[in-house]
């Protein structure tokens, strides 16, 4: 068997058992794999980590492994898709059907529409009964961790995205004040209820062409992007922004239901001036809020910055599906940071809550010099 009958033969296998087709880096990993290349080769080929690449693959071994029944890795997978093509349970007429592993394969699968190297948004996410996965790119997104008196706010922001369907939201407030923590609750909270799952940091203050195109590529693929840019100087090449297929991020966020994620949004702020401004050349930012919160689709695009974005101010209303939240510093709740890091003298707690706001950074910092 050649490489490409090695990979229809997996697509097929594949497709039999989730309603999917391969998607463009699962099958990189197994062209990469059937060329005897290692999995850092094929990291850097495909501009991802190595770690992405083997957790893929991983991933991609154990289905298989499903699907036949017995062990699949990357030594064996090329003899084992062999031994399976050339045994009697692959000899069939086009209109018979035979039992390979756990699953029913019929000979004549040309009724499933497949290109090959087709993008995810050419197909339906779910096909028949297949259980809906979610894809999700949370590498820039901190570990959820304990989240501490902040129910009402997390309540609040689910009944906006979830129940009213809010398009365009802002979490704000100062440096510290648990904006991330909060979101990253949420996430974890309601991902299930949407197809793409995206968080993305404007720390280095990335050109929109530039993270839309990353964005595109991801839902595009399925899934199967990894990494902050798409080449190692982060402009994308030609060859990249084809890859977009010329449609702009909108019609994916009306074709998909997403949750698309921007932290540290400030960073695109100009500093010195009115709040909501841009640095020049940002300013095409600002026409992507507007328009997700203008036009209709079933997304949201969560924001979280220490300033109001102008468009949000502009836009957001108590009928409206846009909408910001102001964080504030925690009350008597934030004494459990306090006792988490040890600090003793509980009776003036109250009184060192009230010194420092109750911002969540500035009290675990306080508290660990304390102890030390």
């Amino acid at each position: 068997m050649d490489v490409q009958e090695v990979l229809k033969l997996a697509d097929d296998l594949v497709f039999v058992n989730t309603g999917k087709h391969l998607d463009n880096l699962q099958e990189v990993i197994l062209r990469g794999t059937l060329q005897g290349q290692k999995y850092s080769k094929i990291a850097d080929e495909s501009h991802c980590t190595e770690g992405h690449i083997k957790d893929i693959a991983s991933e991609l071994w154990q289905l298989l492994s499903e699907v036949l029944g017995e062990e699949v890795n990357k030594s064996n997978f090329r003899v084992t898709l062999e031994r399976v093509k050339f045994s009697n349970l692959w000899n069939f007429n086009n209109k018979d059907c035979v039992h390979i592993g756990n699953v029913n394969v019929c000979g004549d699968t040309s009724h499933f529409p497949k290109v090959p190297n087709s993008p995810p948004d050419e197909e339906p996410l779910n096909k028949g009964n297949a259980q809906p996965k979610v894809r999700e790119y949370l590498g820039e997104m901190p570990k959820s961790g304990v989240l501490f008196d902040r129910t009402s706010e997390l309540t609040t922001l689910k009944q906006w995205i979830l129940d009213e369907n809010s398009r365009l939201l802002a979490i704000l407030g100062i440096v510290g004040i648990g904006k991330t923590a909060l979101a990253a609750q949420l996430v974890e909270q309601i991902k299930h209820e949407f197809d793409f799952i995206i968080w993305r940091s404007l720390a280095t203050s990335p050109p929109l062409s530039i993270l839309q195109t990353n964005i595109i590529q991801f839902l595009r693929r399925g899934g199967g992007w990894c990494g902050p840019a798409p080449n190692a100087d982060g402009v994308p090449t030609p060859e990249e922004r084809a890859t977009t297929g010329g449609l702009p991020l909108l019609e994916y966020l009306q074709k998909y239901r997403c949750l698309l994620i921007l932290d540290d949004v400030q960073n695109i702020n100009s500093s010195g001036q009115l709040a909501g401004n841009y640095q020049p050349g940002y300013e095409d930012y600002g026409t992507l809020f507007r328009q997700i919160g203008e036009l209709s689709h079933n997304s949201c695009l969560l924001l979280l910055s220490s300033e109001k974005p102008r468009e949000i101010a502009a836009l957001e209303g108590k009928n409206q599906p846009v909408r910001s939240l102001q964080i504030n510093g925690l009350g008597a709740g934030a004494g459990e940071i306090l006792r988490e890091k040890g600090l003793a003298e509980e009776e003036n707690w109250l009184e060192l809550i009230e010194q420092y706001r109750g911002n969540p950074l500035w009290l675990k910092i306080v508290a660990t010099r304390s102890v030390e």
